[in-house]
């Protein structure tokens, strides 16, 4: 990825979506050839000068003070995960930044602690993903949630390739359009975070030349953090399920994110959920008996 493009490109996204007289800007008889501020009015507002801004604002953010770049960030009126990704690409081009961010690699498999916290969670779906999006462990419940994206047996399913490039993806998720704006926000801040990591740049290189609906949306450059919520599916044995989802970051793992999910008690999902359950158990079953079973040239 273009590191001085990609500051370029979010400042300038930030700045497009404030209009003059939001914050108090005076506008009448002046014609605006630009939707939003303009870099002065942004450099006035930060109480920065108008040359310095636009270097900033080409890509020369490397050397900004953390008071530069919170004054950036007032200006624009950044949210505290659009703030953290304007310092993490700030950052990002110090000299030092490659070497000691490519040790944040989070790994490719749980340590068999966490593994046997997720299969402990009974009757709560349990996954844990890396932050390119691949499901790297789950529980049986999850593996019978996300049954749809479990193709492969050879590779760890990724979310993001399966919203955008299945076309079962639509029908599954009930909420595909917000699904998957917060997949692409999740990725840009990865990316913001994780600048030289080849295979978040490999996987945003594929989406962005196979789905044009993804290319749009990383096009935006929004940036978003949750921690919390609701998710919508249609799963093709059990029907609708509302889960609410919570997200975990354990301190062991850094870099992975738990995901359970649970039903409200009383609810058509919940008793979804428990259909759901059974049905993974028989199928648990039906492969164990696979497996025991003597083979009949014996």
């Amino acid at each position: 990825m273009d590191h001085r493009r990609q500051i370029q490109e979010f400042l300038a996204s930030r700045r497009a979506r404030i209009s003059p007289q939001s914050v108090g800007l005076p506008v009448a008889g002046r014609k605006r050839r630009v939707p939003g501020l303009r870099r002065e009015e942004v450099a006035a507002l930060a109480g920065l000068s108008v040359d310095y801004y636009i270097r900033l604002e080409r890509g020369a953010l490397t050397n900004a003070s953390d008071s530069v770049l919170h004054a950036i960030a007032r200006a624009l009126q950044l949210d505290d995960t659009e703030q953290a990704h304007l310092i993490d690409l700030a950052r990002a081009g110090q000299p030092s930044a490659a070497p000691s961010r490519s040790r944040r690699t989070p790994p490719a498999a749980i340590a068999p602690q966490l593994q046997t916290v997720l299969d402990a969670l009974i009757g709560v779906p349990a996954l844990v993903r890396n932050p390119t999006l691949d499901v790297i462990a789950a529980n049986p419940l999850a593996r019978a949630l996300y049954s749809v994206i479990y193709t492969d047996a050879r590779k760890a399913p990724n979310l993001a390739r399966f919203t955008f490039l299945d076309p079962q993806a639509h029908r599954f998720w009930r909420d595909w359009d917000q699904v998957a704006d917060d997949l692409v926000a999740h990725l840009r801040a990865s990316a913001g975070a994780t600048p030289y990591d080849r295979t978040l740049t490999d996987l945003v290189g594929e989406l962005s030349t196979r789905s044009d609906t993804f290319r749009q949306l990383w096009a935006r450059h929004d940036v978003r953090a949750y921690g919390r919520g609701t998710k919508r599916f249609h799963h093709p044995v059990v029907g609708d399920l509302d889960l609410r989802y919570d997200l975990l970051q354990p301190a062991a793992e850094p870099g992975l994110t738990m995901i359970t999910y649970t039903a409200n008690p009383g609810t058509t999902s919940d008793d979804n959920l428990t259909l759901l359950a059974s049905w993974a158990a028989s199928q648990d079953s039906g492969a164990e008996r696979l497996q025991a079973a003597p083979c009949p040239h014996e």
